[in-house]
């Protein structure tokens, strides 16, 4: 794992000035605290902080080709550049070091923009080839490693591995994007490709990016998508041979470092298989970290337990109190972004714990995509064939008046939580599915934005987001459609940006095999069934882990990793969480309803509605206005 950054004149050969980019560079230094390195030549920049896990002694950055035409920054890995370095030796390239980044450089001179296709890994990369004057730009198929990009008034590209790297630069427009705030308060994150700045973007995971001096603006190209093309399955024994093997392959190429290395083990059946496949093919104790929680209601530690004592791994746990809320100021810092997933404050504490011992852990995300394992995927299918049977024009007024009528019921098991369903059910398949994952729902979105924020939305809401996937998904099954929907929002824009962010701030590179896109690309085509099979999630993965985890690990329920933020509001956070909500800070920006967040936090913390999910969020952007803005509590802002 590293940091890059850059600064390309798409217009002239002005001169890049050393300071900047060394201060653009500096920003992720805890990206890469290893070592630093930048080149600059007439209107090119390239900065690159390194976190060393592979070739230690060379493989430094920015890297060039043979005759120094040709330099990359990058950030990841590439899995498979032994198989690559003969290949590009048989044509003549000679490689001065051992490093997975000299393939890059000489992959492009070979096979020039499809050389990416010849990658397996996570990496996000900038390339610049002097004789064509071209700056390509590369992000990885999932979304794995990030990158950050803008077009300056002055002819100026600047990129970054992280949002602060940009906002060094004192010509970065930083007005907030209205639509970005919509989406926020919808998903709980800016999904890609926008992000909170109106100007700035993401590039969008298996995305290109081909910038030529003097020429036209380019537009990001894509180069992969999840195929979801049937594979053939002669039986169900065969699939489960087929899928360990494969497993064990994308693992044991995650497997290769010059340090020291090890895996998260929650307890859950992820990240339980992929020690378990590690624990097959080491030679020695794997290493395994989990963080457990003193509230029993959020403890999985004992189910990591019985995977580490089974296959003997070097296991090391820590507890997180309850009230550990010390991390919540820092978190606007380490996301840059407006971001409310809470699972961050479990997760920066678990890559904490191992950076103690690693500098390289294997991750299980990526599972529940794939293999079906959310909860949520069973009351869709559910509601899915509920909607089948009525067509949505006799659908929305009926089942929409029954949600109106039934009340809500946060307090009771999701069987009995109609309003919600009704809800659901009054909507197509996009709507509803939007409906059960937003963190807040239209309604509440509607009540918490001001009138003058709702003229300037224009009617924009969240679920466009879903619809413009949905529109090119390779898929027509329903089941398929939202597993798709999910790798393209809530996998790369919360679960991977979660990790990589948390990670990151302790300098501890994470790998993640089940998003292995040989992997994935075959699971993608399985039968819907070995998927979601009756009510069993991941039916496929936990079947074929049968003879390797305990059937405890396997079967019981999907716990999460999740945060008591009820409680805090109402007690320890219960004072700062109703001066922030109706602080100052918030009622300047002119977004908000300020009766509705009144409302709210007296609900709240008279115990006569759980708000706690509407109050984090409000929370974490009030977080952003403070820290990554500088906003203090009387300075108006307009958005």
């Amino acid at each position: 794992m590293c940091g890059i950054t850059g600064i390309f004149d798409t217009r002239e050969r002005r001169d890049i000035p050393h300071a900047l980019l060394d201060r653009m560079n500096e920003t992720q230094f805890h990206r890469g605290p290893d070592e630093g390195g930048l080149h600059r030549e007439a209107g090119v920049g390239l900065g690159h902080r390194r976190l060393s896990i592979i070739d230690l002694s060379t493989g430094q950055q920015p890297l060039f080709n043979e005759d120094g035409s040709v330099v990359v920054v990058f950030n990841g890995e590439i899995y498979n550049f032994q198989e690559l370095v003969p290949e590009l030796e048989a044509l003549g390239h000679v490689f001065r070091t051992h490093s997975d980044t000299e393939v890059i450089v000489h992959a492009w001179e070979a096979w020039g923009e499809a050389c990416v296709a010849r990658f397996r890994g996570m990496f996000a990369f900038a390339l610049w080839d002097r004789k064509a004057e071209t700056l390509f730009v590369v992000r990885d198929r999932f979304g794995v490693k990030p990158l950050y990009y803008a077009f300056l008034d002055d002819g100026h590209f600047v990129f970054g591995s992280e949002l602060k790297a940009l906002m060094a630069h004192p010509g970065l427009p930083r007005d907030i994007d209205p639509l970005a705030v919509e989406e926020y308060f919808g998903y709980g994150y800016v999904p890609e490709p926008r992000t909170i700045f109106r100007r700035v973007y993401k590039l969008p995971p298996g995305f290109t990016l081909t910038l030529k001096r003097g020429h036209a603006r380019a537009l990001p190209k894509q180069y992969w998508d999840v195929p979801f093309v049937a594979v053939a399955v002669k039986d169900e024994a065969e699939a489960r041979e087929e899928l360990v093997a494969r497993l064990r392959d994308s693992i044991r190429l995650r497997m290769i470092a010059d340090v020291p290395l090890g895996a998260f083990l929650s307890g859950g059946v992820d990240s339980s298989a992929v020690v378990a496949m590690m624990a097959t093919q080491s030679a020695t104790p794997v290493n395994t970290c989990s963080i457990g929680f003193d509230d029993p209601a959020y403890n999985e530690v004992e189910f990591a337990q019985q995977v580490a004592e089974r296959y003997r791994t070097n296991h090391h746990v820590e507890t997180v109190a309850a009230d550990d809320f010390s991390l919540v100021g820092r978190l606007a810092q380490v996301y840059d972004e407006p971001y409310a997933d809470s699972s961050a404050l479990p997760t920066y504490r678990v890559c904490e714990l191992a950076r103690k011992h690693v500098k390289v852990a294997l991750s299980g995300d990526g599972g529940d995509e794939h293999f079906a394992g959310y909860r949520r995927y069973r009351w869709f299918r559910y509601e899915e064939r509920m909607r089948s049977v009525l067509p949505l024009a006799l659908r929305r007024p009926l089942f929409g008046a029954l949600g109106r009528l039934y009340p809500k019921a946060d307090w009771a098991p999701k069987a009995f939580r109609a309003k919600t369903t009704f809800e659901a059910l009054a909507r197509d398949t996009v709507e509803g599915y939007f409906h059960g994952v937003s963190l807040l729902s239209d309604a509440q979105r509607q009540r918490l934005f001001s009138p003058a924020f709702r003229r300037e939305l224009q009617g924009y809401q969240a679920v466009e987001v879903l619809r413009r996937h949905a529109a090119v998904a390779p898929t027509d099954d329903a089941l398929s459609l939202v597993q798709y929907l999910d790798m393209k929002t809530y996998l790369v824009g919360d679960i991977l940006t979660k990790v990589d962010r948390a990670s990151m701030a302790h300098a501890l590179e994470v790998r993640e095999p089940l998003l292995d896109h040989e992997l994935m690309g075959w699971v993608s085509g399985l039968p819907v069934d070995l998927k979601l099979r009756g009510t069993e999630g991941k039916y496929l993965l936990k079947k074929a882990m049968e003879p390797y985890l305990p059937h405890d690990v396997l079967y019981r329920r999907k716990m999460g990793f999740a945060v008591p933020l009820a409680a805090w509001f109402r007690g320890p956070l219960a004072a700062t969480i109703r001066s922030v909500v109706l602080g100052e800070r918030l009622a300047s920006t002119g977004l908000f309803n300020t009766a509705y967040l009144r409302e709210v936090v007296e609900a709240h913390q008279s115990g006569r509605r759980d708000y706690s999910v509407v109050l984090w969020t409000v929370l974490m952007f009030d977080a952003f206005l403070g820290q990554v803005l500088g906003m203090d509590e009387n300075q108006r802002q307009a958005a």
